[in-house]
């Protein structure tokens, strides 16, 4: 009679330690769905939020250079994006989940800019500041900033791989091409000729006028 209340006594703390242990699992496995369920949240919200950070971004080093080259970097990053726009519908690759976006996904328009503006940044630092520790430490930032914001488009099968990371290489060359274009002869042709300091204001107002035409009518459009 003991050997078989002490047996029985033995399978009910096996029975309370098997209950104990499921409690336990199924209180991680709650904690870890609601947390993974906040990241896609906050993921989701910095995703929809990317365009305007950069764009707030890139407005702000341009309002911070205040120079002809700022206005020249402004009609670069409008002609960046139309770019984007040409070669989407020459390449015409369906994005991962087609019914997300009705545009093709290759290359990443988000990419794209957003690697413009990484790259012009880093050049604005670089030649206010020089190569220091400093100017890499920001450089570096920008890049993870914008690898990042990049990246959030895959998270959100908005874009494969491939697609943001083909859109931040033409993004990257061209803002490269673009201000080594200023100093190789726009400038000169800037400060010696009035024609040409005419054509970038004036084209600069007119891309950023249609670039703003733009954002009202897609923007804030998504946004609702």
């Amino acid at each position: 009679m003991i050997k078989a209340s002490v047996f029985r006594d033995s399978n009910g703390d096996d029975d309370d330690n098997n209950t104990r242990i499921q409690v336990l699992e199924q209180e991680a496995f709650i904690d870890g769905s609601a947390r993974a369920a906040r990241l896609q949240g906050l993921e989701r919200t910095l995703n929809r939020l990317s365009k305007w950070l950069v764009a707030a971004l890139f407005g702000g080093v341009l309002l911070w250079r205040h120079d002809a080259e700022a206005l020249w970097a402004a009609m670069g990053s409008v002609v960046n994006a139309l770019l984007s726009v040409v070669l989407k519908r020459v390449l015409n690759q369906e994005r991962p989940v087609a019914g997300l976006k009705s545009d093709p996904g290759m290359p990443s328009s988000h990419a794209q800019s957003i690697f413009f503006t990484v790259v012009f940044i880093i050049a604005s630092i670089l030649e206010w500041l020089g190569v220091n520790q400093l100017s890499v430490s920001i450089s570096v930032l920008a890049l993870a900033f914008g690898s990042y914001f990049s990246w959030l488009r895959v998270s959100q099968q908005l874009h494969t791989m491939s697609q943001i990371t083909v859109g931040a290489i033409i993004g990257s060359m061209f803002s490269i091409l673009w201000y080594m274009s200023w100093n190789a002869f726009v400038l000169e042709a800037f400060n010696s000729s009035l024609l040409v300091r005419s054509f970038v204001l004036l084209g600069s107002a007119g891309f950023c006028l249609g670039f703003l035409v733009y954002v009202i009518r897609h923007w804030l459009k998504d946004e609702r």
